[in-house]
């Protein structure tokens, strides 16, 4: 592990000497994660990505990529772009990513499952914006707004997202 990691513990996640309350899926952690099984998964998972609302938030990081109204993430396994940034219209089972509230205005990409994606194995495992302290997501990692900002200002492309098996 580096300082530059991101490395869930019992009270939140360990990152450039803070610990960061954050929430996590409503599964629990699985080593054996599934699509809709809302858990997230265990492992050391690579930032791959960084998506922003530019109509909503000023560029987070120089690498960062803006949402756009037809931006969308594949989660049908039946899908040869599963687990994917595609675009609108699709006609398969699809997540929009420009969504009315704020949890995706800035989202950070892992790479589970990606870019050879298994169907079923579980899709858009994202760094995001909670809802609200302790409410669970699908399977993703979420924090406070503020913190989510000031993370997305330190991490690079390789920085890795730590979750051990409990």
């Amino acid at each position: 592990m580096t300082p530059h990691d991101l490395v869930l513990t019992p009270r939140g996640v360990r990152f450039a000497g803070h610990v960061i309350p954050c929430s996590i899926g409503k599964g629990g952690l699985s080593h054996a994660k599934r699509e809709g099984d809302g858990a997230t998964p265990t492992g050391v998972h690579h930032i791959v990505g960084m998506l922003y609302r530019p109509d909503r938030i000023a560029k987070p990081a120089s690498w960062a990529i803006p949402i756009g109204p037809h931006d969308l993430w594949s989660d049908d396994g039946r899908d040869d772009q599963y687990n994917n940034l595609v675009s609108a219209p699709y006609a398969f089972s699809h997540e929009k990513l420009r969504r009315a509230d704020p949890l995706y205005d800035l989202v950070l990409i892992t790479d589970w499952n990606w870019p050879n994606a298994v169907p079923g194995r579980g899709s858009a495992i994202f760094i995001h914006q909670w809802r609200r302290p302790g409410y669970p997501t699908e399977g993703c990692v979420a924090f406070r707004r503020d913190h989510l900002h000031w993370i997305a200002r330190r991490i690079s492309p390789d920085t890795r997202l730590i979750i051990p098996a409990a």
